[in-house]
């Protein structure tokens, strides 16, 4: 679990509403001047929903997802966390969540002012696992919701961005923040949530004054992609032949020369 590096060299920032915020490479977002964190769409209890519906799928999501968060609060000690919604995959997610699971999310909540920011999965988050219910949640100048609404200042999630970045012939797909200076559209840090690509049409709704800055996650840290390097999913006829890059050098061969 990498914290913020000591050294700013290696991090990468973004100012909106004139504030300075910290994208981190676990997919969550750090506000330093107020010392809150920001996770999107965790979908906590997606693999027992699919379970329940025939299709098994491993049933780890929910431990993976809360050891990600757990990392992030335990390196950071924000005062407030947010969570943008969709924090449960569904409404009968807590009926499923194992008690291990459960008691995690009680002492998570339990650290900070814990925030579930509503989402269209969770319209009524559990209130035995502790923290507070919001529809939207305002900071200073920063609005947060869940679904994005394009509002000056807002940074939303629901969307779940990812960038498809091609990059000496080959091609990788990464989750990412996106963001016009004005708003911001976070990644879902769910285990077992995907990724829609940022260069589809629901995403224009969102940014209305057009050029978008797309950071996509790498292993070590987050990374400004030229957009250049950005092509739409499905078969492209120029890369020739190319395979999936999974290295920890990936996103890097794709950053700003």
């Amino acid at each position: 679990m990498a914290a913020i590096p000591a050294n700013t060299k290696d991090q990468t920032f973004l100012h909106l509403c004139g504030e300075q915020l910290t994208p981190l490479p676990e997919g969550g977002l750090w506000w330093a001047a107020r010392r809150v964190l920001v996770v999107s769409d965790l979908h906590l209890e997606k693999g027992s929903s699919f379970a329940a519906r025939g299709q098994m799928l491993p049933p780890y999501d929910t431990s993976t997802t809360l050891s990600v968060v757990e990392g992030l609060v335990r390196d950071l000690a924000p005062e407030t966390v947010i969570s943008l919604g969709d924090s449960f995959h569904d409404r009968k997610a807590e009926a499923r969540m194992d008690e291990a699971c459960a008691t995690r999310v009680r002492a998570l909540t339990g650290v900070a002012d814990w925030v579930w920011v509503e989402g269209n999965h969770d319209p009524d988050p559990p209130a035995h696992l502790g923290g507070r219910a919001a529809k939207v949640l305002r900071l200073g100048d920063l609005v947060f919701r869940h679904e994005p609404t394009a509002e000056v200042g807002e940074i939303a999630g629901h969307l779940h961005p990812a960038a498809k970045i091609v990059a000496r012939g080959r091609a990788l797909r990464r989750r990412c923040f996106v963001s016009d200076g004005q708003r911001l559209v976070m990644p879902a840090m769910g285990a077992f949530t995907g990724g829609l690509n940022i260069l589809h049409e629901a995403f224009d709704p969102a940014f209305p004054d057009g050029g978008k800055m797309v950071f996509a996650m790498g292993a070590e840290r987050v990374y400004l992609v030229q957009a250049k390097r950005l092509v739409p999913d499905g078969p492209r006829t120029d890369l020739g032949r190319w395979r999936m890059n999974r290295s920890r050098n990936a996103v890097k061969q794709a950053k700003p020369g």
